[in-house]
Formats: structure tokens, C-alpha cells, sequence
């Protein structure tokens, strides 16, 4: 018997050993298509590994902003700069709240920041949070947090792409990556934001749909509600601008907006703003620089007449 688990036990080790070592070589030389269940890029779209790199020597701001790509796209650094809010941009590609917390939990204390604004879009609270999952663990170093979000997913790819980027972390092969400023047509300004050329969407219609949030990401995002009020952070919910034509497609806006005020004060500039969707949009749920500027000063209105 005592063999017998002595036995089970090298076999395990071995298997594991034997599993590591393949995940790391299929997926660093095997081409895409025999590697779907993992998914490491660093310096993807959006440019988290630069304001994941800067947000290290950042410390005591005014304002932290969270949130997805229009947090990133739409809270411009320089336009609360000029009007003396010094801030700093931790949104990331379709960021759920699971995503949210673990920035948070890294960077809260070296931040400081006295007031957050988080940009809460509907959607984010209906998905799995996979995408922005395999995003942050590719950008950053990982670590606990790291891993307790990869166990959350309950996703293969999510957990391959962790044990991989854990392994490139403790090999100190990310050192030579340097991310180009400008990609594409996207401009990473220091202090998060990132400034795209201008383009003008085209209304198209859009289906009727509903937003069904899931358990865990709302649970998760009282979680965050709770660390920041502990700790008497001025905590401002944002539904940034999306395009008309978008946002009146929801059948249960209302729901939504009920749901955040509940948490804390809550703003919906889709009823706050008129804005045109052609003229101020870069496609049907991102504002353009013309956009961006108008959402802002509006926004920074508000909180100077707080």
C-alpha cells in the first residue's frame, strides 16, 4: 500500500512536471492553431502593458478611474490636468469587476487616490470576464490575485495562460519589452488615457436587448463598493456616452440605473448630454476625441460644483 501511494505520488509529480514544461514550449514555438487553450500577448490592444508599467511609480492622486476600454477611451488625462486634477487611467479592455478588484488590490495603496470614478457599462456585468482576464495576467506580474481571478473564470485557456505567464514572470523574459507609444491609430497619453484618430461612426439599427447581470460580477462589485467606502474614498458611478442608437436598444435601461444609484452616486450621461452619433462617436459604443472633450468638461463641471 505504502508503495503503491509512493508510486501515485512520483507519477503525479512527473505528470505535472511532463505538463509545464509542454505548455511552455507549445506556447512559445507552436503555431496558433494547436495552442487554443491558451492565449499570452503582451502589448496587446489597448496598451495596458504601458499604463501598467507606468501606474508603478504613480502615488497619491485625485482621482483613479476604472472600468473597460471607455474608461481608457474616454476620461483624458490632460483635459482634469489643465483644470488641476491630478489623475491616473487604470481601465482595460471589456474589464468586468473581477478584473477591477484585482487592480485595485495591487495598486489602492500607492495610489491614494481621494475620489474614484468608476465607469460602469452594462455589459461588463454580463460577461465572464475571460478576455479581460487573459489581458491583465499578460501585462502584469502575477501573483495571488492573479490566481484567485484565473480560479474565477473557470476557464481552461484562463488557467493555461496564468501557469504560462507565471513561468515567463519568474524567467524574467517580459524584461526587454518595450510597447510602442503610438499603434495602430491609438496614442497612449501618460496617465492612462489613450487617444484614438478620429473617426465618425454610421447609425446602423441595433436589436432589442436586455442586460441580465451575473451573480458573481455583482457580488464582486459590492466587494469594491465595500473597500472603498471602508476606507472613505468618494467613490462616482459613470455610464459614460454610448451612441443613441446603441443605448436605446436596451429594453431595461432603467433597471440598470436604479441598481447603481443603490451603490452609490451615479451619473448616466446618456441622459445628461446630448450628444450626435455621427459627429462624436468612433464606432456605436466608443466617444471620439470631439466626444471625449465635450463628456469631460461636462464631468469636471460636476465635480467642481461638488
Amino acid at each position: 500500500m505504502k508503495k503503491f501511494i509512493l508510486n501515485t505520488f512520483i507519477f503525479l509529480i512527473f505528470t505535472g512536471l511532463f505538463y509545464l514544461v509542454a505548455l511552455f514550449v507549445c506556447t512559445c514555438y507552436a503555431p496558433n492553431y494547436l495552442k487554443p487553450n491558451v492565449n499570452y500577448k503582451i502589448g496587446s490592444y489597448g496598451h495596458l502593458y504601458s499604463r501598467l508599467s507606468e501606474v508603478k511609480n504613480q502615488s497619491d492622486v485625485d482621482i483613479l478611474f476604472l472600468g473597460s476600454s471607455h474608461a481608457y477611451r474616454s476620461f483624458d488625462t490632460r483635459i482634469f490636468s489643465k483644470h488641476g486634477y491630478k489623475t491616473f487611467n487604470l481601465g482595460s479592455s471589456s474589464q468586468t469587476p473581477a478584473q477591477t478588484k484585482v487592480l485595485l488590490e495591487r495598486y489602492l495603496d500607492t495610489l491614494n487616490p481621494n475620489t474614484v470614478i468608476y465607469e460602469v457599462y452594462p455589459h461588463t456585468f454580463t460577461i465572464d470576464g475571460v478576455e479581460s482576464s487573459l489581458d491583465i495576467i499578460a501585462n502584469d506580474k502575477n501573483d495571488l490575485y492573479s490566481f484567485e481571478m484565473a480560479l474565477k473564470t473557470y476557464n481552461i485557456k484562463t488557467y493555461n495562460t496564468f501557469i504560462y505567464g507565471l513561468t515567463r514572470d519568474l524567467l524574467n523574459l517580459n524584461e526587454p519589452f518595450i510597447e510602442s507609444q503610438i499603434k495602430g491609430s491609438d496614442k497612449y497619453i501618460s496617465g492612462g488615457y489613450v487617444e484614438k484618430e478620429i473617426r465618425f461612426f454610421k447609425p446602423t439599427p441595433f436589436e432589442r436587448k436586455e442586460i441580465k447581470i451575473l451573480n458573481y460580477q455583482l457580488e464582486t462589485f459590492s466587494e469594491i463598493v465595500k473597500i472603498l467606502k471602508n476606507r472613505n474614498i468618494e467613490l462616482i458611478l459613470v455610464y459614460a456616452p454610448i451612441t443613441k442608437v446603441n443605448y436605446e436598444s436596451y429594453i431595461n435601461t432603467g433597471y440598470f440605473d436604479s441598481l447603481m444609484s443603490v451603490y452609490s452616486e451615479y451619473y448616466n450621461f446618456n441622459e445628461i448630454i446630448p450628444l450626435n452619433d455621427s459627429l462624436h462617436f468612433n464606432d456605436s459604443h466608443h466617444l471620439n476625441q470631439n466626444g471625449v472633450v465635450v463628456f469631460n468638461r461636462k464631468l469636471i463641471k460636476i465635480l467642481n460644483e461638488k
